[in-house]
């Protein structure tokens, strides 16, 4: 589609990052909805579930918060298990504010606060906005494009965990098992010691599952797991 020169370089560049962040908007939207209707079923409000999203904006964490709502885990468990799941966050934006360093605080840090796995990657295909006077708006309409998708999303999925028949609603929680496993495939494919990662962590989970709650169980399978990839995933020195 043909800009008009006469439209503002702040209007083309957010234009132009909503048409980017369009395939992701089309993405999250059904994740969304299968997050919203599970959180529902884990005993979630609709206030609750909607507010999760607008102020973590995080599937993975998400649904693996909800699961272990569902499960009975405390608040403190939660937030260890999801702290270490998002840790790679610190990276991405690192690596994303390193690009934008000439952008003033008030830009950087709502959009770091926005990045997730897909519009981190779609940004980086995208570097010479950065060079741009108004770049900061391009990313910003990515983020904000796929930021109101997943609300959006996540609140119809709330809405209808309430409508959809109970067998229906309950066969979706195979979701957050494919989520993962989707997840995780591509990152084998490249490294077969990643899958070997996996196994700990779900031989610990199952092992701290016999003494304790499910709910720092997952975090022992998490943390421990996590930890393993420091020494399996090591470079050979040479």
């Amino acid at each position: 589609m043909k800009i008009n020169q006469s439209t503002s370089p702040t209007i083309s560049m957010i234009r132009k990052g909503i048409g980017v962040g369009f395939p992701i908007m089309l993405g999250y939207l059904p994740i969304a909805i299968t997050y919203g209707v599970l959180a529902k079923q884990s005993g979630m409000s609709l206030t609750d579930l909607t507010l999760m999203s607008v102020m973590v904006f995080a599937g993975a964490s998400q649904f693996m918060g909800a699961n272990m709502i569902a499960v009975g885990a405390g608040a403190m468990e939660i937030i260890i298990a999801t702290f270490v799941l998002n840790f790679r966050h610190f990276v991405m934006s690192m690596s994303f504010m390193n690009r934008l360093r000439t952008l003033n605080l008030k830009w950087k840090a709502p959009l770091s606060l926005g990045l997730t796995d897909e519009t981190f990657a779609v940004s980086s295909l995208h570097t010479k906005e950065a060079e741009s006077d108004k770049g900061a708006y391009f990313y910003a309409a990515i983020i904000l494009t796929a930021y109101v998708a997943w609300i959006g999303g996540s609140f119809l999925g709330g809405v209808l965990g309430d409508i959809i028949p109970a067998p229906l609603s309950q066969s979706m929680g195979i979701a957050l098992y494919a989520m993962f496993i989707g997840l995780l495939i591509p990152s084998v494919k490249k490294e077969w010691r990643v899958g070997l990662i996996a196994v700990i962590a779900m031989l610990i989970n199952t092992v701290f599952s016999q003494f304790t709650s499910d709910g720092w169980a997952i975090v022992a399978g998490t943390v421990l797991g996590g930890w393993s990839g420091v020494f399996l995933l090591k470079e050979d020195e040479s």
